[in-house]
């Protein structure tokens, strides 16, 4: 693949096996919002929400190992998600579905962006501005011009200092106050975080797993990864990959109990800045920090990078044919506007980054089975994943008034998963009738 190709911007130069496999994706899942919101699950859901965090962020992971497997398999060749909606569905529900996954798109590089707002506000003596030009500067020379291949070049970098943080910190810390020494500290000042009867926690656990696995299947990056990926290995790479994030937001948590161990803190962000000062070696508080921005400038990256691919590949190029000169300036122009417009909601918003993550809860959850039924369904139709997806948001929003935000949810997914099992036993009846009517036909006379 020529190195000047738009082709190449998308996919990068080489397949990837299981092991490089499994570093981008874990690139691209190891987030701003998995840091930021790690504290703040902790301190609302308890310890049970800490360890809940993980094993629904994990076992999305392993589950979309056994769904890429068939998506690699049926669509071989194609390169984004938007290319397996133009094979699957008429230009209706085409562009309804490129609606839908484009508003995510940005809506989830959005919230790459407030992560990095929020950790550089809160680790550096600088003025927010000032910090986001850098970052968005940063993020716009890798993800807008560099492409996949610089993408997986800050990938490996940035596995090596997740992995070095989530080790190298919390053994030197527990090897020098103990383990029982944490333990009492926060059973002293903090008891309501070791509480196991936490009905809520459950209750937050399950959600966000449907929550996570509607982002994982509609996800941009995700899916151009699976694409990559051999399709022999593909099943495997996101298996381990979900095996080894469950790890992380574990080993998150475990240093933010360390850092409210036996000591009060103001609100869930200042534990990122207690975490910081109670390290005593500035080796370690030099790592934290590279951690934590290599995390949101790879995860950032990657989602300006698909969205960059899926405007260009999957938009401009259905209006008119593009050169690749076009295609490059093109999305250049794209990724400038993204970024100034990025550059205004970091200065004028400030959410919460468990606001961030269930903001679009319904609509990540309508859309599981619209997903799966463009997958696993034979031939081309858009009536059933566009209705089932269409009838999942509104419902969803239309109950908020009378729910509360875990239960609109799910009122999402259950009517979207009927309204697809209302088609799939109609297609079934109908085929079988079909079926019917050729056994009964007498046979022809040859004479």
């Amino acid at each position: 693949m020529k190195k000047k190709s738009f082709d190449f911007y998308i996919q990068g130069a080489v397949q990837l096996g299981i092991a490089f496999g499994v570093v981008s994706v874990l690139a691209r899942w190891i987030t701003g919002n998995t840091i930021l919101s790690s504290p703040e699950t902790l301190i609302r859901y308890g310890l049970i929400g800490g360890i809940g965090y993980a094993f629904m962020g994990g076992l999305a992971l392993v589950l979309f190992g056994f769904i890429a497997r068939k998506i690699a398999y049926a669509f071989a060749g194609r390169m984004t998600i938007g290319d397996v909606l133009k094979e699957k569905l008429s230009p209706f529900g085409y562009w309804y579905m490129m609606t839908l996954l484009l508003i995510m798109g940005v809506y989830s590089l959005f919230i790459q962006v407030m992560g990095a707002g929020l950790l550089l506000y809160m680790l550096f003596p600088i003025p927010l501005a000032i910090g986001m030009v850098f970052f968005l500067a940063l993020l716009y020379l890798v993800g807008g011009i560099g492409g996949l291949y610089r993408i997986h070049q800050l990938a490996g970098i940035s596995v090596i200092l997740i992995f070095g943080t989530i080790i190298l910190i919390p053994v030197y810390s527990y090897m020098q106050q103990g383990v029982t020494v944490i333990f009492e500290g926060i059973q002293l000042y903090h008891p309501y975080l070791l509480f196991t009867k936490n009905q809520e926690s459950l209750w937050f656990i399950f959600t966000g797993l449907l929550v996570f696995s509607g982002q994982m299947l509609t996800d941009r990056a995700t899916w151009q990864r699976v694409f990559i990926i051999k399709k022999e290995k593909v099943k495997m790479a996101f298996v381990l990959t979900g095996m080894i994030w469950f790890t992380i937001p574990i080993a998150i948590t475990s240093l933010f109990l360390l850092a409210i161990s036996g000591r009060t803190f103001e609100n869930t962000y200042s534990l990122i800045f207690e975490l910081v000062s109670i390290l005593e070696s500035n080796a370690l508080i030099f790592v934290f920090i590279l951690f934590c921005f290599a995390a949101v400038l790879s995860a950032a990256s990657s989602e300006l990078h698909s969205l960059n691919s899926l405007f260009i590949r999957n938009v401009a190029g259905e209006f008119r044919e593009l050169s690749t000169q076009q295609q490059f300036k093109y999305k250049n122009v794209f990724s400038l506007g993204l970024i100034a417009l990025l550059f205004l909601a970091a200065l004028l918003l400030t959410p919460y980054p468990l606001q961030l993550l269930f903001f679009f809860g319904n609509i990540y959850s309508s859309m599981i089975f619209a997903i799966l039924y463009i997958v696993f369904s034979k031939g081309r139709e858009t009536l059933a994943p566009v209705l089932s997806s269409f009838v999942g948001i509104a419902s969803g929003f239309a109950s908020y008034p009378f729910t509360t935000y875990f239960e609109s949810v799910w009122v999402s997914f259950l009517l979207s998963g009927i309204v697809c099992g209302i088609f799939i036993i109609k297609k079934a009846v109908r085929n079988r009738f079909r079926n019917s009517l050729k056994l009964e036909d007498p046979p022809h006379d040859t004479k």
